[in-house]
């Protein structure tokens, strides 16, 4: 998926705003659109007739609004916007609010970078497997909604590694089955999923250690060596 997401950031302290634009602009597939600090500041970014966000990441304590006033403005207004909460905010009742408002993801600050870069591949992912597909069996919907468990997947032996999304591991698997005859690359796999190569390499290395998938040393058009991935 060729698609960027852009990313509204509603944030009040300009330091970690400036934080989250630099996590944001790390990952593959995300840019950010704008960065606001109060209620106002909003309401004017979709005023002024900017284009809409894809994404939007919100803080709870926003200066000129009380407690979930903005949160509850944004979904009514734009429920077609997805929503992340970025916060230090960690009362149930207020963790609970958001789950019912529909957020995909709540983040306690402070925000560690490969927790916020899980996220955010969880989310590219995830839209890319709803463009994709017409319908989904219930497999899929399960794997979609995180409620699918490991232990009932083909070729699992309990928790994934740190840094091994099963969304994306399910995609990659999928794109090795349609390419088994030729492989594939780095380059290659991480142009098909919207991610980097090192990111793709990840991957691929994973799914060599659990000999899902061998790896070869073949040489390239240019003379160059390269790792060329295929199932075993």
């Amino acid at each position: 998926m060729s698609e960027v997401f852009q990313v509204l950031i509603v944030e009040d302290d300009f330091r970690v705003a400036d934080i989250t634009k630099q996590f944001v602009e790390k990952i593959d597939g995300f840019a950010v659109v704008g960065v606001v600090k109060t209620g106002e500041e909003t309401k004017q970014f979709f005023k002024s007739g900017n284009l809409l966000p894809h994404l939007i990441l919100l803080d709870v304590y926003i200066p000129d609004v009380d407690g979930l006033e903005l949160f509850w403005k944004l979904r009514k207004d734009y429920y077609q916007i997805d929503l992340i909460m970025m916060t230090a905010a960690k009362e149930v009742s207020t963790i609970e609010e958001t789950l019912q408002g529909g957020i995909f993801d709540y983040i306690v600050k402070p925000v560690e970078f490969s927790r916020f870069q899980q996220t955010l591949e969880r989310y590219r992912h995830q839209k890319s497997m709803l463009a994709s597909r017409d319908e989904m069996e219930q497999e899929e919907i399960d794997r979609l909604t995180g409620t699918k468990t490991l232990e009932g997947d083909e070729g699992s032996t309990g928790d994934l590694p740190k840094g091994i999304d099963r969304i994306t591991l399910d995609k990659i698997k999928q794109i090795m089955k349609e390419n088994r005859d030729n492989g594939l690359t780095a380059v290659q796999v991480g142009k098909e999923i919207g991610a980097s190569r090192s990111t793709a390499r990840r991957y691929l290395e994973y799914m060599v250690s659990v000999k899902e998938v061998k790896a070869e040393q073949k040489y390239g058009d240019v003379g160059r060596p390269e790792r060329r991935y295929s199932l075993s």
